[in-house]
């Protein structure tokens, strides 16, 4: 069984996730890979896990936390584990290369299947895909889209608040179109 709730982020409504074991989901509304069906999952507004995930969250989101905590449980293949494991260990503020990236989860050579799986990663900001960049430091690829990969780089470079820039904008028909039809 999984369990959601929703968070309202300085960029957006993110969907939550969560399996018994931990968070599962972390995602902007209409990003890439976003949930397709998620009939058999149920909103619950007092999971500790997701209570834990909004709480860490509005704490990075306001420039007070630099590390997550909450417990993780992301479905994915040996590999993608090991590229997200790896994407963990990228510090707060600091960005490296998909091919480093590739090096550092034992793949050294196979920087566009690191970067493959960094696009598949469901538990986007908690496991910092938006850190990973270009060999020349461009950005390139990021699920919830280049602006909020921007404004994440800027929060952590302490280069302008996050919450002063205004959240990607969508009607309400664009977002129920790309919406997860989710119990409520």
């Amino acid at each position: 069984m999984r369990y959601y709730d929703l968070y309202e982020s300085p960029h957006g409504q993110i969907l939550l996730s969560t399996t018994e074991a931990g968070l599962a989901g972390v995602y902007f509304s209409g990003q890439k890979y976003f949930p397709k069906d998620g009939s058999e999952w149920r909103r619950d507004e007092r999971n500790a896990l997701l209570q834990q995930a909004k709480r860490e969250l509005e704490e990075y989101f306001s420039g007070t936390r630099k590390r997550f905590g909450v417990a993780l449980d992301p479905a994915g293949t040996p590999f993608q584990h090991a590229v997200w494991k790896a994407i963990s260990g990228v510090g707060y503020g600091e960005t490296i290369s998909y091919g480093e990236l590739a090096r550092r989860a034992g793949a050294a050579g196979r920087a566009r299947a690191a970067g493959a799986a960094t696009g598949r990663n469901p538990i986007g900001i908690i496991v910092p895909c938006h850190r990973i960049v270009g060999a020349d430091g461009s950005l390139t690829g990021y699920a919830g889209g280049l602006e909020r990969k921007r404004a994440l780089l800027a929060l952590e470079a302490g280069e302008l608040p996050l919450y002063s820039r205004a959240a990607p904008t969508a009607t309400g028909s664009e977002l129920a179109s790309r919406a997860p039809r989710l119990p409520c």
